[in-house]
């Protein structure tokens, strides 16, 4: 039996589809680190580097992603929650209510990974 074109092309595809489609994909959030990637997109990624590679965009804002090797991440809870004042000299302050520091908390220690 001779497959069409159509078929081989297909099936010469799936190995690379596959993983991106796979719910074990690398990187893969649950939806409270998916919250904490919005707030961070939305509030941190105009001075710091938010993801896995790329330098920050304020030289002086450390990367996210390098954060936990300066102090365990668990520790921003209350900060975030009482409002930051501090970090690098040009850091507007902000709070977050309890829910949103967890959630940008969970997608911090996804950057651990």
């Amino acid at each position: 039996m001779r497959l069409p074109t159509t078929a081989l092309l297909l099936i010469a595809a799936l190995p690379v589809a596959l993983p991106v489609a796979s719910p074990t994909a690398a990187h893969a959030l649950d939806a409270q680190a998916r919250r904490g990637e919005t707030i961070a997109r939305t509030n941190c990624a105009r001075c710091h580097a938010i993801g896995r590679v790329g330098p920050s965009p304020l030289a002086e804002a450390p990367p996210f992603r390098e954060l936990h090797r300066r102090y365990p991440v668990t520790d921003l809870s209350e900060a975030l929650a009482e409002g930051i004042t501090t970090g690098h000299p040009t850091m507007p302050e902000f709070r977050l209510d309890p829910d949103e520091a967890q959630a940008l908390i969970a997608y911090l220690q996804t950057l651990e990974r």
